[in-house]
């Protein structure tokens, strides 16, 4: 059974740091792209960045890439999503999804994945 289990979430001051995991199961990264998501309260769920197998860099959203970072290990199955300088802004559940269709630069951010975790929540507070 595939399943995503995201980790690392919680409470965290403005400038502080978190770095999110995504453990998968089920599925191997050498065939499937990971993508984190969040989603605020009373906004639209936006995408945050998408790795895909065999492409050198991730995919990030333009107002996020100067402070995000996304990386995988293959071994562990697990995706990572380094966040810095964080913003009030950015509290939200954040979702890892995955799908076998690889998205391209243009389509990560607006594709239907297969398969979705539950969501780490993260707060950003003094």
């Amino acid at each position: 059974q595939v399943q995503l289990v995201e980790s690392g979430g919680g409470l965290v001051q403005p400038g502080g740091s978190l770095r999110l995991s995504c453990a998968a199961s089920g599925l191997s990264l050498d065939y499937y792209a990971i993508t984190w998501f969040r989603q605020a309260p009373g906004k639209e769920r936006e995408g945050v960045s998408c790795i895909s197998p065999h492409v050198g860099s991730p995919y990030y959203a333009d107002s996020l890439k100067d402070r995000f970072v996304m990386s995988r290990d293959n071994a562990e199955n697990t995706v990572y999503l380094q966040m810095n300088s964080l913003k009030p802004d950015d509290t939200a559940v954040y979702y890892c999804a995955a799908d076998s269709r690889l998205p391209t630069r243009d389509s990560w951010y607006r594709a239907t994945y297969d398969y979705w975790g539950q969501g780490t929540p993260v707060t950003v507070s003094s």
